[in-house]
């Protein structure tokens, strides 16, 4: 059963039957926002909101992004789905919108720490944004085989007035990979920047 995770919670990729996760999908699914018009119609506006990935070592060095723009890891070991431009136009379709899938036994042993970020490319507003959730699961970007955990990261408090978060970070201790839920807003406005938080402030 999918562990629902709260803000700060930390969780170990144990399964139930005492196996751990080695290859887990991150997907972030986000809908369009609802425009009222003149006359009382409505009408979509598209959301692109961009989820990626950022490597970092024992020092806090970051290592390698993998973004929109770079689709995979230096090592191979991280893959992005690539950028979702609008969100979801018709409501929730209960798919993600953008998928970063991660093979913990391919990372490259120099690497403690894989943060997932979330930046909204053309600064909307995230307390705008209908809903957005992160799911964590087992399979491919294609086929669900099992809910790990979930993370609705929609309307939640202090939300209003931001345009970038960090989701949370995958973090080494004694060899074994556990799970940060951060979903912290941040008054960041590019990626660049959020990079700079991650690493001042969640590592």
């Amino acid at each position: 059963m999918a562990i629902n995770l709260q803000k700060g919670q930390k969780i170990n990729l144990k399964k139930d039957n005492g196996s751990t996760l080695q290859n887990i999908c991150v997907g972030v699914n986000w809908g369009a926002i609802e425009k009222k018009g003149w006359f009382g119609g409505t009408s979509k506006e598209a959301v692109d909101l961009d989820a990626s990935c950022v490597l970092y070592d024992s020092s806090k060095n970051a290592i390698d992004v993998i973004y929109f723009g770079s689709l995979k890891s230096k090592d191979g070991s991280i893959k992005h789905s690539g950028d979702d431009l609008t969100g979801d136009m018709d409501g929730d379709d209960g798919l993600d919108n953008e998928i970063i899938t991660v093979d913990f036994s391919k990372l490259s042993s120099n690497i403690e720490h894989v943060a997932f970020v979330l930046n909204s490319f053309r600064g909307h507003d995230f307390g705008t944004i209908p809903f957005a959730s992160i799911r964590i699961y087992e399979g491919t970007p294609t086929r669900v085989n099992e809910v790990f955990a979930t993370y609705n990261i929609a309307k939640g408090e202090g939300f209003a007035g931001h345009v970038s978060m960090v989701m949370g970070v995958f973090y080494k201790r004694n060899n074994e990979w556990k799970f940060n839920a951060i979903g912290e807003p941040t008054r960041d406005k590019k990626l660049e920047e959020t990079i700079k938080t991650v690493q001042q402030n969640y590592l």
